[in-house]
């Protein structure tokens, strides 16, 4: 059984002490697939560098929501060579956080926006970080910048709204250690909701480690807790969900 991480942050400094070793050891237990995600300038430089070193690792490249106070338009310029790079399988994450951040709503969105339009330039997919900001971004999705490639709503929220409106827009919907939470609630509606061919699964490494390992630094090995999570509510077994999502992740990023 085989098991693709659709995003994992291998460029964070909490693997700074045994990055190598303990990809290595991720791959060995069966993780053989791995997207390694960036979120500002530098770690999107970081992930292509670390993806690079491993055939079973890809990358992607943007500025997320909470990384934009100082961007201007050379930055932007910088990830779009960035994503010229053979290993770039998407934009993101990028997105809008109103949890984080409320009192630069607009420039999140012109941010949001401008990196959707170098996704369409290179006709690749985008990995949409939202939260306490659905209406915004499915506002953008819908009516200013449509994204040609769709994408991926990662870690998504579980509201059955927003799930309902990113499967109406062709996107994928990536679940993560929360809907192990012993406190979640909706997560047995809202997995319901989503069709195994629009799913897929991540750890969000190294954080939100699901149940049984909370508390812990995450990492792409603990992404079986989630499709464990997801097989039980869905009636199926965890080797029908490793594989599913490891087929529409590879679809999704054309691998």
């Amino acid at each position: 059984m085989e098991f693709f991480d659709s995003h994992a942050h291998y460029n964070d400094e909490k693997f700074d002490s045994d990055r190598e070793i303990l990809i290595e050891q991720i791959y060995k237990e069966g993780i053989t697939n791995i997207m390694n995600v960036g979120y500002n300038l530098i770690s999107s430089k970081r992930a292509i560098e670390i993806a690079s070193k491993y055939d079973f690792m890809n990358a992607s490249v943007g500025i997320s929501p909470n990384d934009i106070d100082d961007i201007g338009i050379e930055d932007l310029n910088r990830i779009k060579e960035l994503a010229k790079n053979e290993k770039v399988k998407a934009i993101g994450e990028i997105g809008l956080d109103y949890y984080w951040n409320k009192e630069n709503k607009e420039k999140q969105k012109e941010i949001f926006i401008k990196q959707i339009e170098i996704a369409n330039e290179l006709d690749l997919p985008i990995i949409i970080h939202t939260r306490e900001a659905v209406m915004d971004t499915l506002d953008i999705l819908k009516n200013k910048m449509c994204a040609n490639k769709k994408g991926i709503f990662h870690c998504c929220p579980l509201n059955i709204e927003l799930i309902k409106e990113a499967l109406k827009l062709d996107f994928y919907i990536s679940f993560a250690g929360p809907v192990t939470f012993k406190n979640s609630k909706n997560a047995q509606e809202v997995v319901e909701k989503v069709p195994l061919e629009k799913l897929l699964i991540e750890t969000d490494a190294p954080y939100l480690s699901p149940e049984p390992v909370r508390g812990t630094r995450n990492d792409s090995r603990n992404v079986k807790y989630t499709a464990q999570k997801i097989a039980e509510i869905k009636g199926i077994t965890i080797e029908e969900v490793a594989k599913q999502t490891y087929i529409n992740t590879k679809k999704i990023f054309n691998i």
